[in-house]
């Protein structure tokens, strides 16, 4: 590639709220080196309602324009797509970069029309529900320079399963920046938490099921679910059933909250019960913190957890080891601070955000 710089890069994504996605995105943004890279970013929905649960404060105290497309729903499509491009051709970038699948198969075709020469997609999820996205992102990878896939088990899914180009994949993790312990909180609560959205794909109906279990044997812990999502009702319903009388008081739905680092912290166990993943953050966030985790075998898990993965994940409907696994961190805190400790130290080593940042340098601008 020639280039002169800065470079102009298009970011594109579904919305601005936070979340996996969306963070790592904002944090590329802002980290990239200002005298190589000029950033814009695009959103194919309108602005976040709340700015507390948005990524545009960030962006903007970084100076980073951004421009809302202000889509809702597939009739919105083609005023989108048209207006996509009208803004790509005003900036003329020289690489492109999407994320999240509706801004990707939007992205490609409008950054292709608009002639940008470099088009990079953000693979963030083993896509196990919606078959008929990798439809799609098949059709529309004939413009796609690379396809970066957020963990080695997605890049597997998105060759075997997706049928893309293996020479079109590679590998980029997500990266966190480790906090040093002294700036952290010394008191723990006796909790398991769960934080993420509440949907299908995260397996909390299932999970709620083992906490009767685990629960009964632990009567001075609680559960606390720390997120929002399409599934809260219904979650909330199953714990409706007289199975749960012993349990529910200790079962807490806290909703969105801003300060995830905190309760993590302050947490003792945090759980992940996901029936597909990408490389959960949430993960990386907790491990970051010397938490233990215990999690179903999902993408990017393994990778995540390296050595330290066997007494920290089950499969996924395994009620027994899932419970087996609480329990046994629950009642040997020593055991608990060592997986910590080496969470932690794994983080460190292969997660951190400058060498994350790094690499995608590094692709943009090969040698």
């Amino acid at each position: 590639m020639s280039f002169s710089f800065p470079i102009k890069l298009a970011f594109c994504i579904t919305e601005l709220n936070i979340g996996g996605a969306e963070r790592a995105m904002c944090e590329l943004a802002v980290r990239l080196d200002k005298k190589r890279f000029s950033v814009t970013v695009y959103s194919l929905q309108a602005p976040p309602d709340c700015e507390l649960q948005s990524c545009v404060p960030i962006l903007e105290a970084a100076k980073i324009p951004v421009r809302f497309l202000n889509m809702r729903g597939l009739q919105s499509f083609p005023a989108g797509f048209f207006r996509l491009r009208k803004l790509l051709k005003e900036q003329q970038p020289a690489i492109f970069l999407s994320y999240l699948f509706h801004a990707n198969f939007l992205g490609r075709l409008a950054a292709h029309s608009a002639g940008v020469k470099h088009i990079f997609s953000g693979i963030r999820v083993a896509e196990k529900k919606a078959a008929w996205h990798l439809f799609f992102d098949r059709w529309t990878n004939q413009w796609v320079e690379k396809n970066i896939c957020v963990s080695h088990s997605v890049a597997e899914f998105m060759e075997t399963v997706g049928r893309l180009a293996k020479e079109k994949i590679v590998v980029i993790p997500n990266g966190i920046d480790v906090i040093p312990f002294d700036t952290m909180p010394k008191e723990k609560s006796n909790r398991v938490i769960f934080i993420g959205r509440l949907t299908y794909q995260k397996g909390l109906d299932w999970f709620l099921e083992t906490t009767q279990d685990w629960l009964k044997q632990l009567p001075d812990w609680e559960c606390w679910i720390v997120g929002d999502g399409e599934d809260h009702d219904r979650l909330i319903n199953i714990l409706h059933d007289k199975s749960y009388n012993a349990v529910r008081n200790r079962i807490k739905f806290l909703g969105w909250r801003l300060d995830i680092l905190e309760l993590l912290v302050t947490s003792r166990i945090l759980v992940l019960p996901s029936r597909w993943e990408g490389m959960p953050n949430v993960v990386l966030q907790a491990m970051s913190v010397g938490l233990p985790v215990v999690a179903t075998e999902v993408e990017g898990i393994l990778e995540l957890l390296g050595e330290n993965a066997a007494n920290q994940t089950c499969h996924f409907g395994d009620h027994k080891t899932m419970t087996e696994r609480i329990l046994t961190l629950a009642a040997n805190s020593d055991l608990a601070e060592q997986l910590g400790k080496r969470n932690r130290e794994h983080v460190q080593k292969n997660f951190s955000m400058d060498t994350i940042i790094r690499r995608y340098e590094e692709l943009f601008l090969p040698e």
